[in-house]
């Protein structure tokens, strides 16, 4: 089975313009997230809007390549970077170019998904919520949560908390019960990306803003593997400056 991982980054951000090019460790922050990839030994390639994210990723020496600027979501911008590119695989794996502390590992476990399974189509991970962090932190809205079967299909994706649990006050819940919280990769069969990125806007999807219910509500199988990795995604310029601090509680030295 054919692999190629796509990472999208667009300039323009409303929080945050310019973020690809935010440096961590004095390095730009796409150029960390193509050299973590590349750890998997998988081909890679940046799809961006932008010519001086391409300008950086090829001097670094990476591949990118340039998408329309008028895409909706970082799916759509793959969907494309994998048509211009020319080149035939399998599964797509889309890596988000604001994740620079994805870990390879994770990106092989999302792939080996669909190995042994042909009647997967779209998958993604997860992770255990840690306790530790509170409810006030289960509860942000920015913190997207899902529920899953037992055999690792996506039931529901939410901005809200679920499950609810009915039957204990809120502050027992993290005692009560397990939450998972998603991490934002992605992977898809080729030809069911070409089919996912046609549809049209969901009401769960519009209400949520979360572009996977879309695929849901179109009867789409999600699956989910979990993974422990801790990640830090970059939203904000404040979410940069946790990273910093992040980077310093992982031995800042050995991971620049």
């Amino acid at each position: 089975m054919k692999y190629i991982v796509l990472i999208p980054a667009r300039y323009e951000s409303t929080r945050f313009p310019g973020k690809p090019l935010a440096k961590i460790c004095g390095e730009e922050m796409i150029v960390r997230v193509c050299r973590q990839v590349a750890k998997t030994g998988l081909p890679l390639a940046v799809a961006t809007d932008n010519e001086l994210i391409r300008e950086t990723v090829e001097k670094a020496g990476f591949r990118a390549v340039m998408t329309a600027s008028t895409h909706r979501s970082g799916t759509e911008r793959v969907e494309e970077a994998y048509r211009n590119l020319g080149e035939e695989a399998d599964v797509i794996i889309n890596v988000q170019g604001d994740e620079p502390f994805i870990d390879p590992e994770q990106i092989k476990l999302l792939a080996g998904i669909f190995s042994g399974n042909p009647d997967t189509e779209i998958a993604t991970l997860a992770r255990p919520f840690d306790p530790a962090a509170g409810f006030e932190a289960l509860e942000n809205p920015n913190l997207v949560k899902l529920v899953k079967s037992e055999e690792g299909r996506a039931l529901y994706f939410s901005r809200s908390v679920i499950p609810y649990v009915r039957r204990e006050p809120k502050e027992k819940w993290l005692e009560t019960t397990s939450f998972f919280s998603h991490i934002g990769i992605y992977a898809y069969r080729a030809t069911t990306l070409s089919e996912i990125v046609r549809l049209p806007e969901s009401p769960l999807e519009a209400a949520e803003s979360l572009e996977q219910l879309r695929w849901l509500q179109d009867g789409r199988t999600i699956r989910v593997a979990v993974s422990d990795h801790i990640t830090v995604g970059i939203d904000t310029p404040e979410d940069l400056a946790e990273a910093e601090r992040y980077l310093s509680q992982r031995q800042k030295a050995q991971e620049c």
